[in-house]
């Protein structure tokens, strides 16, 4: 059961980094109001929504505690704020295993093929969409080839990228796979994180994060 809790999330169904936040809104069975943020319509450049965040960048998560600006911070303040269930391991160098994992799309793979890369390459460099999937392809297949044998490595995990329950690593992975099958990279190269990505889409709080599954 949701726990009733004064937050709204500014979202858009695509935006992976809002992707990765409502998953683990949803893991922490946090109830919150979604307010829509058209990133197609250039909504987040408005000035009504770079009050809440002058970056202009989804989501924002608006609390009694003020206006959480980027997602890695608003996760981990989740974390800190809900603890229960945990979404990080009880040890150290578990939690810096899914960090890892969690910083390796979040930092590596993700920035290079969101919407504003994505608009300069178009727009400043006169790329066509060919060229723009190939771009997006390029450093998910770097960053997914990485990941792989990383997973491939750790002979203790079950189903997940680390351990037997859902982590935030996982809450970061599901967006970018959503993202490669977008920009049609093969993921047969990556059982891995294939079957980690199936695993967890058989879950409500991965389900009910989906683009699809947005009003927006």
């Amino acid at each position: 059961l949701s726990r009733k809790c004064s937050m709204k999330l500014y979202s858009f169904f695509r935006s992976g980094t809002s992707h990765r936040t409502r998953i683990v809104l949803n893991l922490k069975g946090l109830a919150y109001e979604a307010a829509y943020i058209s990133l197609a319509k250039n909504e987040h450049h408005q000035a009504a929504f770079k009050a809440l965040n002058p970056q202009g960048f989804v989501p924002v998560l608006e609390t009694e505690s003020g206006n959480l600006l980027q997602s890695p911070a608003i996760i981990e303040w989740l974390e800190e704020q809900y603890p229960e269930p945990t979404l990080l391991p009880t040890d150290t160098l578990g939690r810096e295993k899914v960090r890892a994992i969690a910083a390796l799309v979040g930092c590596d793979v993700h920035p290079l093929n969101n919407k504003r890369v994505l608009e300069y390459l178009r727009q400043n460099l006169g790329l066509d969409d060919a060229q723009i999937n190939a771009w997006c392809a390029k450093w998910i297949q770097d960053g997914f080839a990485a990941l792989e044998h990383i997973l491939e490595q750790d002979q203790s995990r079950e189903k997940f990228c680390y351990g037997k329950q859902p982590t935030i690593a996982d809450a970061y992975l599901v967006p970018q796979v959503v993202s490669a099958e977008r920009f049609k990279v093969d993921l047969s190269a990556y059982p891995n994180i294939n079957e980690i990505y199936q695993h967890c889409m058989t879950l409500e709080a991965f389900q009910k994060a989906a683009p699809e599954q947005q009003a927006d």
